[in-house]
């Protein structure tokens, strides 16, 4: 069973915290902390509560349930012009949603105080979804993205090892708004590769090269590629931007896309929005399924 926060689509507020694994523990004793935080996981107290690991430790502890080749986000992506996405790997992930302030402030307290003395916070955010579907540059966010119906078959793992696991790519994406919003809203359009108003792609004649939506929708054989987005607004009036929070069944599609946004493959084209938000972290966790989980979680002495 996959967790079943990643499609919770719905709750306008958010928590993000990552941890790095402290001085003396295990990472066989973080997975059992994280296993542990079952009421959350089972949506309990207002709240739904995804959780992730590093690749390399997910694999090292459970390697029965680590899909091949998953790797954490070590080194920087350079690309064109000076541009590079930084590596902000850390240990373990977690990410609080629900309907409530309240609800997700005091659930993540709980995570934070199951895990303490064994990994602590080296990263917190708190975002929210921004006038319904848009991001803060005003365009309607996750267009591409999958119905319900089909979005386990893009970001969930289907069989093998790590059946029921998804790939997280987790960034926070720095805006510079007041560039961007000065653009005439037909410069914004051909910065994004859709319109504004309603998102609708523009045709053939006027996508630029590198419009988001030119680096970012790929095809391989006939085929677009996929990936399943949960993003977020986050941060202050006067520093603020988008939490991006991909799931893929494979990693390598992920990689891909932020390859092509840098300029990092051989056609060396760089992604336009990037000239308007700056990435400032980076990381890729493994999501495990509940059923793996459930194998390191305390016994009920119930």
């Amino acid at each position: 069973m996959t967790q079943p926060g990643i499609f919770g689509l719905g709750a306008p507020e958010h928590c993000y915290l990552e941890f790095s694994l402290q001085d003396g523990a295990s990472p066989t004793d973080l997975v059992k902390a994280v296993a542990g935080l079952t009421g959350p996981l089972s949506t309990g107290g207002g709240v739904n509560l995804v959780v992730g690991f590093r690749p390399e430790l997910w694999a090292q502890v459970a390697p029965d349930h680590a899909p091949s080749g998953v790797r954490g986000f070590t080194e920087p992506i350079v690309g064109v012009d000076g541009f590079q996405m930084p590596a902000t790997q850390r240990d373990a992930w977690a990410w609080v949603a629900g309907s409530d302030r309240t609800a997700v402030f005091n659930n993540s307290r709980n995570v934070i105080a199951a895990l303490g003395g064994i990994a602590a916070v080296a990263s917190e955010v708190t975002g929210w979804v921004y006038e319904h579907d848009r991001d803060l540059t005003g365009f309607i966010d996750g267009t591409e993205n999958p119905s319900l119906l089909v979005a386990p078959g893009v970001a969930v793992v289907a069989d093998g090892p790590g059946a029921g696991s998804s790939v997280l790519l987790f960034q926070r994406w720095r805006h510079d708004s007041d560039a961007f919003q000065i653009l005439p809203v037909e410069e914004q359009e051909r910065v994004i590769g859709r319109t504004k108003a309603d998102s609708v792609e523009l045709d053939e004649a006027a996508m630029p090269p590198t419009s988001h939506v030119s680096r970012t929708v790929v095809e391989e054989d006939g085929e677009e590629l996929k990936i399943f987005r949960r993003n977020t607004a986050y941060g202050t009036v006067t520093e603020h931007g988008t939490m991006f929070v991909g799931f893929s069944h494979e990693q390598r599609t992920l990689d891909l896309m932020l390859r092509r946004m840098a300029g990092a493959t051989e056609d060396g084209l760089r992604d336009e929005l990037t000239r308007y938000t700056t990435p400032v972290s980076g990381a890729y966790y493994l999501i495990p399924s509940v059923t793996a989980l459930a194998g390191f979680a305390p016994e009920d002495d119930d």
